[in-house]
């Protein structure tokens, strides 16, 4: 009597009574599946792969050796550090340079420092209509760009702006804004810090929000004073946040490129050309990628430095 069990259990229905051929279905010998439970997280990141890959990592590659290279088109020659050396050399180049840092000492700390009073102004509850005044500090960040440089060129005119226009009501003769190269770097602080505090002060207040009430109350129960609560309380948690802020206005003030050529196009006398409108000016008007991509990779670099300082100075200390 055979102990080997039936090959169908009675009432099963197999793929042979559907009409299935029996190697259907059935991984043939020497083939491995391409749809397995390992593989499939890696085909889901795949196309993110590729979209870096294709559009990040090849033109970061690709800008590197033209930076190693002069000519136009597929005639270049290479040329090795000439036009580093030539960078180091080039006047106009520390010019533009001397300008992004001097928008970047003023501009960054007002534009914090303003973010971070707005922000606390805007976490009290003395405040009526909080939800109203946080729309309209964050609404200007909404703004384009070059809209609000157009829009700012026709508030900052010389003869028909809005602005001279009211500090005539007080009796304070026409500024030249954007003609005078010393104002003209003022109106691109004026641009930056309107657009961007309402972003970095909704920053601010999350964090805010984010600290427990009860430090503060115990705090206030061993006789420390708003300002010692400040110092002592609101500062150190939210580090992280400033840091935050910090790094990423640095970034965004060193590429700086759209306020000022939308508003005065460099100039006065070149006092407003920043570092990304110099590379501009070489890459799209010159025509010179080799020097235009040595230019965006000293720019690359101290940004980098400049972020890695900044990080060490500011971050966390274990």
């Amino acid at each position: 009597m055979s102990l080997a069990p039936p090959e169908h259990a009675p009432g099963t229905v197999t793929p042979a009574d559907r009409g299935i051929p029996p190697h259907i279905g059935r991984a043939r010998p020497g083939r491995r599946r391409l749809l397995t439970r390992g593989s499939v997280p890696y085909l889901l990141i795949m196309p993110a792969v590729l979209g870096f890959a294709i559009f990040k990592a090849y033109p970061i590659v690709s800008s590197l050796w033209i930076s190693l290279t002069n000519g136009n088109g597929d005639d270049r020659h290479f040329t090795g550090l000439a036009n580093y050396r030539r960078l180091l050399d080039d006047p106009l180049f520390w010019t533009a340079l001397k300008n992004t840092a001097l928008i970047l000492v003023v501009q960054v700390p007002l534009m914090l420092g303003l973010a971070l009073l707005v922000a606390l102004a805007l976490n009290s509850t003395k405040v009526w209509l909080r939800p109203l005044w946080r729309l309209g500090v964050f609404v200007p960040s909404l703004t384009g760009l070059v809209a609000a440089g157009v829009m700012f060129s026709v508030i900052l005119n010389r003869d028909a702006g809005l602005l001279n226009w009211v500090l005539s009501l007080f009796g304070v003769d026409r500024v030249n804004w954007l003609g005078s190269p010393s104002w003209a770097r003022v109106s691109v602080v004026l641009v930056i810090t309107w657009h961007y505090t309402g972003y970095n002060a909704v920053m601010y207040l999350a964090g805010l929000q984010g600290i427990p009430n009860e430090l503060y109350e115990a705090a206030m129960v061993d006789g420390a004073g708003p300002i010692r609560r400040f110092v002592s309380i609101t500062l150190p948690q939210l580090r992280p946040i400033l840091l935050l802020t910090v790094v990423l206005s640095t970034i965004g003030t060193l590429q700086l490129f759209d306020e000022p050529y939308v508003l005065t196009g460099g100039g006065p006398d070149n006092a407003t050309l920043t570092v990304t409108m110099y590379l501009y000016n070489n890459g799209f008007k010159y025509f010179d990628f080799g020097y235009a991509s040595a230019i965006a990779y000293a720019l690359a670099l101290i940004v980098s430095v400049l972020g890695i300082l900044q990080v060490r100075l500011m971050g966390e200390r274990r």
